[in-house]
């Protein structure tokens, strides 16, 4: 019998375990993967002639980054992974992937297909947020990893979430000390969020260490602020913050570039062109993919792992990459030893209890989006404010997002949506005075992401049993009438 193919899109810490495991047990996974080299976000890699350490990299978590990289880098070197570096998983359809790479499109059968995707800043927009200047904290983070420079030298890092402190100790590091850091979130809902933190104590000090070094340096450190508005300089570039703090004053922050995120935010799209069942999650106010403790979908076949999943970080994102890998192997029919251990050692990272502490303590600014002046820009893509969104919801009576979508563009763009979408479900919920779940979510489309209209279809072994031979076409030509 031939061995199954088993498809894994991306190469972070859940994809790479997952393609581990099915490589340990004698199966060569085919792993997709849009960066050059393998790491995901939070273990990002630089060009190969890049030469700072893991250490410089990656700070506390070095050693697992390394392990992993080298891991991974044996297994493709051996022949028991299929590591298709800087390709495009644009679409899914009845039981293909359909990828993009460089010049060429193709379509890849799959047996098994774990989608281990990661996740996208999550940005609440601002007047201001497109201006030149303004990055995502991940762009920020990206910034450092993959080219060795910053997005200033004195950037403004605003938002809120574990990323938000993280990236400005990253820049302190670095040797570019922040201007300051801005938390749209309070001090007193931090301390609320405390003994849900406290279950994974290691995770908690880590951000105690960056909040101590931060105030060491001298890096003034807002929470509870509101941020109004990112101003420009002379030249149109970013150059300070608007903001009220906490006690009600009006401070601007100068600075030459900014750093904004609100947490994160899942990236769902292929599971839902894959026609995956989803339910709204009201703690992050988020639609998310249905997955039991295995990873498994609602659709034969399809499993989902990391934070395409569950927003639950590297440490919970790799094992549960091995349960989903796992779980494969168990439906397929072939021996998968080692889920009760793997389902322990995920349960002992208490990432569903540390999750709902992150959500309590750095929550999604929902109200102040929900009250954005008019004028904001709410889809960059599309240049649509946030006035054509509130006359789609009330004047043209869309009820839903993705009936907004159809009204006012949002959503249509180059991103499809990532970084608007959920923004605007807050201002369709908040014009119609619906709750938030009222407001849906915008579907996904295929293409996820461009595909260059220049592609040329590459043929496959998948592709050729459709492809009818000379005989076949000759003799189909001849039935015709003429």
């Amino acid at each position: 019998m031939a061995r199954p193919r088993i498809v894994i899109v991306g190469a972070g810490p859940a994809g790479t375990r997952a393609a581990l495991t099915l490589a340990r047990k004698g199966l060569r996974p085919t792993v997709i993967d849009e960066g050059e080299r393998s790491g995901g976000q939070i273990y990002r890699r630089p060009p190969k002639d890049h030469r700072r350490s893991h250490k410089a990299l990656y700070g506390d978590d070095a050693k697992k980054a390394e392990a992993l990289h080298q891991a991974f880098d044996a297994a493709v070197a051996a022949g028991q992974v299929d590591h298709r570096p800087s390709t495009l998983a644009w679409a899914v359809r009845e039981g293909h992937l359909h990828l993009a790479c460089e010049d060429e499109i193709e379509r890849l059968g799959f047996d098994a297909l774990i989608l281990s995707v990661g996740a996208t800043d999550r940005v609440a927009p601002v007047r201001g947020w497109t201006l030149p200047g303004v990055y995502t904290l991940g762009a920020a983070q990206i910034a450092l990893k993959a080219q060795g420079c910053g997005i200033g030298q004195r950037v403004a890092f605003v938002g809120s979430g574990p990323l938000l402190y993280l990236v400005a100790y990253q820049y302190l590091l670095s040797g570019a000390p922040p201007a300051a850091v801005v938390d749209t979130d309070s001090f007193a809902r931090k301390l609320a969020s405390l003994p849900f933190l406290a279950v994974r104590p290691m995770q908690l000090l880590r951000g105690a260490k960056f909040l101590r070094a931060l105030k060491r340096a001298g890096v003034p450190l807002m929470m509870g602020a509101q941020v109004h508005s990112i101003e420009a300089d002379g030249d149109g570039a970013a150059h300070h913050v608007c903001l009220k703090t906490a006690r009600g004053e009006d401070l601007t922050v100068a600075c030459d570039g900014v750093g904004i995120g609100h947490h994160l935010r899942a990236e769902t799209q292929l599971a839902d062109l894959a026609g995956c069942d989803f339910a709204f999650r009201p703690a992050s106010r988020q639609w998310l993919p249905v997955v039991d403790a295995m990873g498994r979908s609602s659709v034969p076949g399809v499993y989902l792992a990391g934070d395409g999943a569950r927003l639950m970080g590297a440490d919970a994102a790799e094992t549960a990459g091995e349960l989903a890998a796992l779980a494969a192997l168990s439906d397929l029919g072939l021996a998968a030893p080692g889920m009760a251990a793997a389902r322990l050692r995920l349960s002992r990272l208490r990432h569903i209890i540390f999750a709902a502490g992150v959500e309590r303590g750095f929550a999604w600014p929902a109200a102040a989006v929900a009250g954005l002046d008019d004028g904001t820009m709410l889809c960059r893509c599309e240049a649509i404010t946030v006035a054509e969104q509130r006359r789609a919801a009330t004047a043209l009576d869309a009820s839903e997002v993705n009936r907004a979508k159809a009204f006012s563009r949002v959503g249509m763009g180059r991103c499809q949506g990532r970084y608007c979408a959920l923004a605007a479900a807050e201002i369709v919920a908040a014009a119609r005075a619906e709750p938030i779940a009222a407001a849906g979510r915008i579907r996904a489309q295929a293409p996820v992401k461009p595909v260059p209209f220049a592609a040329r279809p590459r043929h496959t072994e998948d592709d050729r049993q459709d492809v009818p031979s000379a005989e076949d076409r000759a003799a189909q030509s001849a039935a015709q009438p003429h």
